[in-house]
């Protein structure tokens, strides 16, 4: 017991001022973090992940006490770049750039009470889209064949196309975060 005491004392005891200034400097800077997150979306999982990444992409930039520090320092923003990707679905979104659509509600003809979302296409550059990606063009159409049987005509072709790029795209993009994290999380240290 008594040898235990001593370890303690040795190798514990000299810590404890900078261990309680440390965990007081962590308690402010994760507090606006800590208190806006809820337990309820995995949007609030990406924040909390992404304050992680930055503040650990911060430290071991600037301390460089490896060799390959700015590196991962580097990888680490990148990460933090494709959540917030994510979390804006900005993918999903992109291809609604390419076109303008006119919406409007028409009464229903068997009951007035209830209205239905009609939309209309007024432009549309889909094939500048379909260009800039060509090889999620492909996947989008080999997608379309062989799941042909799970859509409505409810799209345009040109528009069924661009949605599934954009979905394919976004799946791309939460992919390479944790490829990304997987394959560097264990060298990210100081």
């Amino acid at each position: 017991m008594y040898n235990r005491i001593r370890r303690w004392w040795r190798w514990e005891v000299q810590h404890i001022p900078r261990d309680f200034r440390i965990g007081v400097k962590n308690l402010w800077k994760w507090f606006p973090t800590i208190w806006k997150d809820r337990d309820w979306d995995h949007d609030f999982i990406y924040n909390l992940l992404a304050k992680k990444l930055e503040f650990q992409a911060k430290y071991i930039g600037d301390s460089d006490f490896h060799t390959r520090a700015k590196q991962d320092a580097n990888c680490m923003r990148l990460v933090v770049k494709l959540i917030n990707l994510e979390q804006s679905d900005f993918y999903n979104m992109e291809y609604m750039e390419y076109a303008e659509n006119k919406h409007w509600f028409e009464p229903c003809e068997d009951r007035p009470e209830y209205s239905t979302w009609e939309s209309e296409n007024v432009w549309e550059r889909y094939d500048e889209y379909f260009a800039k990606y060509p090889l999620c063009h492909k996947r989008a159409l080999q997608y379309i064949k062989t799941h042909r049987k799970s859509f409505t005509n409810d799209h345009t072709d040109k528009q069924l196309v661009a949605m599934i790029m954009g979905d394919l795209r976004q799946k791309k993009c939460k992919d390479l975060i944790f490829k990304l994290m997987n394959q560097n999380i264990d060298k990210w240290w100081d």
